[in-house]
């Protein structure tokens, strides 16, 4: 009895070690099965069109255009088209100059904006982050009311001056105003407040002016929340639709987000091969500024 009783004292840690670690494990296999279901779940409205960016006109007809048209007949979804075929991107690439005209617009639309919002943003970000002058901080909450601003709030405003300055239906409508927003400049403060002080301070010991600090050490240090600021308002002017509709109104300069509006029914695959094709730019950036993305959003929430 007494050893039967020492060797199951012996075996009892041991069983028990064994019990917590198949508990682990299951937790933690729980938890990966939830992350993937979440993930599967984010996706499938882009897997679903990315197939149906592949199905030819009649299988999309029988699947989607019908049924969302007349409202009889029941969605038949599918993650992979029954008859894969390029005809739509062929329709879309080369037999629709039209899609290259807003494309061309988007790019001469939305780069000249991220370049003003960097050369206005940053230095704007730099004085709120290292400079102490009146009214500082009422003048920072204006910038995170207007952050905050729907468009729809600033929309008679923003139509009001540019039609006093002639630029409505032009690309200025859209650039002047995404250069002055204030979200980049939001964001890149409390980038640059997150630098060390002690970093600035041997820049200044070593001789450098506030010019060539901000160059030399603010720029390079503030390099994650000045991509995450880009990045962000690339995706934003990128995707834009109620700017376009308020201030232009000649077709021809149109982006590329109204082009998905303007397809007719019967192009209906078209539509889904430019909604790839629009998707691919902001996925590309944030797939090449997604460590940066991530540095900048944590700096962002740093306290003073």
């Amino acid at each position: 009895m007494k050893k039967t009783s020492l060797l199951s004292c012996k075996t009892f840690p041991g069983r028990l070690r064994r019990q917590i670690r198949l508990t682990r494990s299951v937790r933690a296999r729980l938890r990966h099965t939830v992350c993937v279901l979440v993930c599967l779940t984010v996706w499938l409205p882009i897997l679903l069109m990315f197939a149906a960016s592949l199905m030819p006109e009649d299988e999309l007809l029988y699947r989607y255009v019908e049924p969302l048209g007349l409202g009889r007949e029941d969605v038949h979804a599918a993650l992979l088209p029954a008859y894969p075929s390029l005809q739509p991107f062929v329709e879309l690439l080369l037999r629709s100059p039209g899609f290259y005209v807003m494309f061309w617009n988007s790019c001469i639309q939305v780069l000249p904006a991220l370049a003003g919002q960097f050369l206005v943003g940053a230095p704007a970000a730099w004085a709120f982050a290292r400079f102490s002058f009146p009214a500082k901080k009422p003048l920072f909450f204006l910038y995170v009311l207007l952050m905050v601003l729907p468009f729809q709030v600033t929309q008679v405003s923003n139509y009001l001056i540019l039609d006093r300055m002639r630029l409505l239906d032009t690309h200025l409508a859209l650039i002047l105003p995404a250069v002055w927003a204030a979200f980049p400049v939001f964001i890149m403060t409390k980038s640059f407040e997150s630098i060390p002080n002690a970093l600035l301070e041997a820049a200044y010991l070593d001789g450098a002016g506030e010019l060539k600090v901000f160059i030399h050490v603010g720029l390079p240090a503030g390099y994650p929340g000045i991509v995450t600021a880009l990045l962000l308002g690339f995706i934003d002017n990128w995707n834009a639709l109620e700017q376009p509709i308020a201030f232009l109104k000649s077709a021809p300069r149109w982006p590329l987000s109204l082009y998905l509006p303007s397809i007719a029914q019967e192009k209906a695959a078209v539509a889904f091969a430019a909604g790839i094709v629009m998707m691919m730019p902001p996925v590309l950036f944030y797939l090449n500024g997604q460590s940066e993305l991530e540095q900048g959003i944590a700096a962002s929430g740093v306290k003073e």
